[in-house]
């Protein structure tokens, strides 16, 4: 249900989520595996499901699944909910910046490149990630659904 989510996300926000500044709404989604480590696997699949369409190909699909499952491992690792976002935010910022850089040629240097991508990651989980978080906290629907799985 994740990976279909995030993939539904990063389709309706194409032209917002392979430039320079990734403003990828679907990112918001990272932040589940501090609740729930079952969506780690969601997000591996997701994000390797929506980067078929990515104008960065093979690479992309490879290196942006395997960064989001690294820092979907450490969101899981968190002990506090607000360090939560800092995993997507700094693996990102450094492996997909990497990637723009090298591959894609997208900036003159790469701590520009790492930058940008830092920007897109932190304008999405500090308007939509951190929001989801506190919600799902005051709702405490991550707990419930959980329950429900394990009876």
């Amino acid at each position: 249900m994740i990976a279909a989510v995030y993939v539904a996300l990063t389709f309706v926000t194409y032209e917002w989520s392979y430039t320079l500044i990734q403003f990828r709404v679907s990112e918001a989604l990272t932040v589940l595996p501090f609740f729930l480590p079952a969506a780690v696997p969601g997000l591996f699949i997701g994000v390797l499901l929506a980067n078929i369409i990515s104008p960065y190909g093979l690479p992309d699909m490879i290196v942006g699944s395997l960064a989001t499952l690294t820092a979907a491992i450490l969101t899981m690792k968190c002990r506090k909910w607000w360090l939560a976002p800092l995993p997507p935010v700094a693996v990102n910022g450094l492996v997909i910046g990497a990637l723009l850089y090298f591959y894609a040629g997208l900036a003159e240097a790469y701590w520009i490149a790492a930058l940008h991508v830092t920007i897109g990651q932190t304008a999405v989980l500090t308007a939509l990630g951190i929001p989801l978080m506190i919600w799902l906290r005051k709702t405490q629907l991550i707990q419930k659904v959980t329950k429900h799985a394990d009876t």
